[in-house]
């Protein structure tokens, strides 16, 4: 894989993940889970019998999160850019690849396009987090 700098990959998933928290929570939260049909009540009521449990969820998402700066790195590492080439990469895979995927998933379950837009911007912005770091490392 090349010489891949752990360091950045570790942080970049965290920045990315505390971005997400920040987004769902404090920013987003309210409309977010309007959106998706979740009323206070099965909040405070937490997962039903048969769904994931939030430390699940949350330890997964980070590690899929981790598995993206990893590949940012790969690729950092394979072509050595300069920090404004890290930045155009990080946001560039938020904007061009990961938000149409989550786009054309959407559309098949005829989601809110205010959803998506919430959604999708959490990846371009939790992107340009992640590649915030790896050029502070560069």
């Amino acid at each position: 894989m090349g010489n891949v700098n752990l360091l950045p990959v570790f942080l970049g998933a965290l920045a990315f993940f505390v971005v997400g928290a920040l987004w769902y929570g404090v920013l987003f939260g309210k409309p977010w889970r309007e959106l998706n049909g979740f009323t206070d009540d099965m909040i405070k009521a937490g997962p039903r019998p048969g769904q994931n449990p939030t430390w699940l969820i949350m330890l997964l998402a980070f590690l899929f999160e981790l598995l993206i700066s990893l590949m940012l790195g790969h690729n950092i590492a394979r072509t050595n850019p300069p920090p404004h080439v890290i930045m155009m990469m990080a946001v560039g895979f938020g904007a061009t690849i990961m938000t149409p995927a989550l786009g054309i998933n959407y559309l098949f379950q005829m989601r809110p396009g205010k959803l998506f837009a919430i959604d999708a911007a959490y990846l371009i912005v939790g992107m340009a987090a992640m590649g915030g770091v790896f050029v502070a490392f560069s």
